[in-house]
C-alpha cells in the first residue's frame, strides 16, 4: 500500500545512545527493507562494536557528520552521502562533530528494526540488564563487544549520551 511518511509521522523511541524513529516496517514493505532515522546528539557514539548475520545497513546521512569504523577502515561522511555497513562486519557509527546528526537507516532485509524497538520498549541499552540485552541480541542474531565502548570513546573524542530531551537527544 502507497504511503507519505511525514517529518513528524513514525512511533519516536530512544536506543540509550540514539534516537529512533520507526518510518517503514518490514510488514508494510514486504520484508525487503525497513527505514528507521536516527537522530544523534554531538559527539554520541550510537551503539559498541557490533556485527550482523542476517541484514547489511545503509546509512544515508540527513544532517551533521556521522563517523563509522567498519573492520579497520574509519570513514566519515556529511548530508548526502551513504555509508555502508555489510552483514558479518564489524562496525559502529557515530556523530563526528559538535552539532546534532540525523541518518536514515535503511535495513536489509527487513527485520532488525524489531530489535530497536525492542530494545527502545525497555528504555534503552543503558535500562537493560545484560542478560536482557544478550537474550535480545541473541534472537536477532547481532554479535556485540560491550567491552569496545571506553575505547571508541577516548579514539574518537565522543560521548555515550542517555538522556531524552524534549525535542532532541542529550548527552
Amino acid at each position: 500500500m502507497a504511503k507519505v511518511i511525514g517529518p513528524g509521522d513514525g512511533k519516536m523511541g530512544f536506543l540509550g545512545s540514539i534516537g529512533a524513529r520507526f518510518m517503514l516496517s518490514g510488514e508494510e514493505s514486504g520484508g525487503g527493507v525497513a527505514l528507521v532515522e536516527h537522530p544523534m546528539s554531538p559527539r554520541a557514539l550510537a551503539a559498541p562494536l557490533h556485527r550482523h548475520a542476517l541484514e547489511d545497513e545503509y546509512s544515508f546521512i540527513l544532517a551533521g557528520r556521522v563517523g563509522a569504523l567498519l573492520g579497520d577502515e574509519v570513514l566519515e561522511g556529511g548530508p548526502g552521502d551513504l555509508i555502508f555497513k555489510p552483514r558479518n562486519q564489524w562496525h559502529t557509527f557515530w556523530n563526528a562533530g559538535d552539532e546534532p546528526a540525523r541518518i536514515l537507516e535503511v535495513i536489509s532485509p527487513a527485520g532488525f528494526e524489531k530489535f530497536f524497538e525492542e530494545l527502545s520498549d525497555m528504555g534503552g541499552v543503558t535500562q537493560v540488564a545484560p542478560e536482557k540485552l544478550a537474550e535480545l541480541a541473541g534472537r536477532f542474531q547481532l554479535e556485540t563487544k560491550l567491552e569496545s565502548v571506553p575505547g571508541l570513546l577516548e579514539r574518537f573524542n565522543l560521548c555515550f549520551p542517555g538522556e531524552r530531551l524534549e525535542g532532541g537527544w542529550s548527552g
